[in-house]
């Protein structure tokens, strides 16, 4: 992987080192790593014990709360214990496993909205159709195919980033390993590393954002054409969860990561990323269920489910 004999650990310098606000602050964060997992777990449960949530959309819908939590599950944890560590170590190896990792969910979550995107495009643009044009093998073949360009991409990141050396400093200003930051603690040229990132970043999030757009101006155009209200106000119900979790999503990452190293600030780089990494990752099962009433009656009946057995 390049020369990094000068560095075999790094230390993550977390949210804030002031001892007062460690505790109030694992609290909070604890709690929300808490909601995450059971609103994902609860998500991918629900759809998968309910055979009338056995179509397209919630199979994406499944696959997205994986991916929500696996993000969730590699960042948190190293997070909350770092609160009470003397010192917050963390491998080198550990640090290139939890970057891999993160970008791999990150960029099939980022692919998935796009996919979900154009599967109410499809149920509304040309319902008839809906069952032949996305068939079973065609789900599971998109959903393989976002798996598999994550991986792909975040091994060419992680290949670009950990080549470099990291000789004048091993402190990482931020509560993981981050592409941004570590190329910003480099001591070695990070030109074409930044060329890189922005470029696959770019090509990700643009590609996916543009599709978004683009199914969503042949919807509201399909909409606008139903005649009676109440089938305009049953379409848009439909697509407004998503395009919640859309605006959320990529307005972060643009925000992120679509500005060079030399303008990064730690404290805006962190803020961003506490909102995309944990804040986002409990909203979006809140979102879709909240909004979604064939959710809300499976949740609803599982629960009446419990209380009877009990």
């Amino acid at each position: 992987m390049g020369n990094h004999s000068e560095v075999t650990e790094f230390i993550l310098s977390g949210l804030t080192d002031r001892s007062e606000l460690q505790v109030p602050l694992f609290l909070v964060f604890l709690l929300i790593y808490a909601i995450t997992v059971v609103g994902n777990g609860g998500m991918i449960l629900l759809i998968t014990i309910d055979p009338r949530l056995h179509t397209p959309m919630y199979f994406f819908l499944r696959n997205l709360s994986f991916c929500d939590l696996c993000i969730s599950s590699i960042i948190s944890p190293k997070m909350l214990l770092n609160f009470f560590a003397e010192r917050k170590i963390i491998s080198y190896t550990a640090c290139t496993v939890q970057m891999y990792l993160s970008i791999v969910f990150a960029d099939a979550e980022c692919l998935l909205l796009a996919v979900m995107a154009y599967d109410r495009y499809v149920a509304i643009c040309n319902p008839l159709l809906y069952t032949v044009t996305l068939s079973r093998q065609l789900c599971k073949q998109l959903v393989a195919g976002v798996y598999a360009l994550g991986v792909v991409d975040s091994m060419i990141h992680t290949c670009f980033t950990f080549q470099l050396s990291f000789c004048s400093s091993n402190i990482i200003n931020h509560f993981s390993c981050d592409i941004i930051p570590l190329l910003a603690l480099s001591c070695s040229d990070t030109h074409i590393s930044e060329i890189v990132m922005f470029a696959l970043t770019s090509c990700f999030t643009v590609s996916s954002f543009v599709t978004v757009l683009l199914s969503y101006i042949y919807i509201i155009f399909t909409i606008l054409k139903i005649c009676s209200a109440e089938g305009q106000h049953k379409a848009f119900s439909t697509c407004t969860f998503h395009l919640t979790a859309v605006f959320l999503s990529f307005g972060t990452l643009f925000f992120m990561y679509l500005h060079p190293t030399s303008s990064y600030s730690m404290d805006r780089d962190i803020v961003a990323s506490v909102f995309y990494t944990l804040v986002i990752l409990m909203l979006n099962p809140l979102i879709y269920s909240l909004r979604n009433t064939e959710v809300k009656d499976t949740l609803r009946k599982a629960m009446n489910t419990l209380l009877t057995n009990s």
